[in-house]
């Protein structure tokens, strides 16, 4: 599949690309066989935070909704397991001048460590990337109104269980009022409407 390349990518725009596929919450990647509904969110939350540690500078961000519903067999019975939903909105703007760069690094991030790149909107206004993991958590970066870009992932069906709110607290206080809240933290790179030099080379 044809991947999205929109600009080059700055050096300062490095990957985390060297660390392990576990982490400080969640399951190591390729280990489901004991998930329920409520590890199965653990590690998607896992690898939400994996992804927001591959960009550079750090984005800032809130907890968006986050959504379970019960999974159906093929007679629409209920099949006893559910899956996940979780949401991330990007509370630093993004210039539209920098979109494009912020998509190529998720990607780059996401192949590096093997997940595999679904579908592409190759989109001026309303771009996104989907993704699955090998074990079929399925992500999507795509920016929505006023150019604000949105984190997601959707777990397979697990054993049904309590969905706890996410453990990892966001590195942006919430905003008041109906989600989403947009963007109101202006960074030096991601926020500036310079486009990036031609001659920018991403880092090894």
């Amino acid at each position: 599949m044809t991947s999205l390349r929109l600009v080059p990518i700055a050096i300062i725009l490095t990957l985390a690309t060297g660390c392990s596929a576990t982490s400080g919450i969640g399951h190591p990647e390729g280990n489901t066989s004991d998930m329920d509904m409520r590890r199965a969110a653990e590690e998607a939350d896992a690898i939400m935070q994996r992804t927001l540690s591959g960009v550079k500078p750090e984005l800032r961000w809130n907890h968006g909704p986050s959504n379970d519903k019960s999974c159906v067999n093929g007679n629409n019975d209920s099949s006893g397991t559910g899956s996940v939903k979780r949401r991330i909105a990007i509370m630093t703007v993004v210039s539209k001048e920098r979109r494009g760069n912020l998509l190529g690094v998720v990607e780059r991030d996401w192949n590096a460590r093997g997940y595999r790149i679904t579908s592409v909107r190759a989109s001026s206004e309303v771009p996104a990337i989907y993704a699955a993991t090998p074990e079929d958590f399925r992500m999507r970066v795509a920016v929505g109104g006023e150019g604000q870009f949105f984190f997601s992932i959707t777990t397979p069906c697990f054993t049904e269980s309590a969905v706890p709110d996410p453990a990892v607290e966001p590195n942006t206080p919430q905003r008041a009022g109906d989600y989403p809240p947009r963007p109101d933290v202006h960074d030096e790179f991601w926020s500036s409407n310079a486009p990036l030099p031609t001659s920018s080379s991403s880092a090894s």
